[in-house]
């Protein structure tokens, strides 16, 4: 289950001035942005704008160059020691990434393994459930996501919407206090994109704090508390979907709106 808002108001995610580079190139460019336990954050722009080394910087799969990056009051990648800051091992990395989920464009599920054996997995091998506590805890997931038919069904006997759905429910399948998005619906059919919309928009009235990189204006104008707008690796603008959707400031966001709805 979501963890319960923090009495004292801070964020579940907080980045100020975040920064990261690739070789000479800038990929982010001091963002800055703050999601508070059971909000969903929405991550607008074109490809290269920046939203997915974004997510993979949150969730410790890149590194940041510059800045501070935190997650459940804890630096990102980072630990504190002496006062002074040092780089985490790759096993402290894998601890500090068990309550983030995340779900990628791609389903990345394996291939030779059942919907339920999929889901199963992660809990058995990283959280050490008992093989009965894991399958009945993946059936109810795959249960929730409207896979209750298909537990043993293989990736290759699914649609993509539904490969899609068993990615969802691996990730809940970790117990995450965060869900991670990297455009979920981009690589689906457009008579299928519904279906994981509809999981999402569930997983936001239950609470779970998300941010969600996505080119589904629909989407954001119905689940998100507020929206950023990428370009260039700089957000250019933020705010509640009623505004930064519906009557933008920026030019850039109203062009890039108008693409995308036509």
């Amino acid at each position: 289950m979501p963890e319960p808002a923090r009495p004292d108001g801070e964020p579940m995610v907080r980045a100020e001035q975040v920064w990261k580079w690739f070789g000479a190139t800038d990929v982010l460019k001091g963002v800055d942005i703050a999601v508070h336990p059971r909000q969903t954050l929405v991550l607008l722009g074109p490809s290269g704008s920046g939203k997915s080394t974004l997510l993979r910087c949150v969730n410790a799969l890149e590194r940041i160059d510059s800045g501070v990056l935190e997650v459940d009051g804890a630096r990102v990648g980072l630990r504190e020691h002496d006062g002074r800051l040092h780089e985490l091992t790759e096993r402290e990395l894998c601890r500090q990434r068990v309550r983030i989920g995340m779900v990628f464009q791609r389903f990345n599920l394996f291939p030779h393994m059942t919907a339920i054996e999929n889901v199963m997995l992660g809990p058995r091998r990283v959280l050490g459930l008992s093989r009965a506590q894991a399958e009945a805890e993946a059936e109810q997931l795959l249960t929730r996501v409207g896979l209750r038919d298909k537990l043993d069904a293989y990736p290759g006997q699914l649609s993509g919407g539904q490969q899609q759905r068993v990615a969802i429910a691996r990730a809940l399948a970790m117990k995450p206090h965060l869900m991670l998005f990297d455009e979920p619906t981009s690589a689906l059919d457009p008579e299928l994109v519904g279906e994981v919309l509809d999981v999402m928009k569930d997983l936001a009235r239950r609470g779970m704090t998300m941010i969600v990189a996505t080119h589904e204006i629909g989407f954001a104008k119905e689940v998100a508390d507020n929206v950023a707008m990428l370009d260039g690796g700089v957000i250019i603008e933020s705010g509640p979907p009623a505004e930064c959707l519906v009557d933008p400031k920026e030019e850039r966001t109203r062009a890039f709106l108008s693409k995308v709805l036509a």
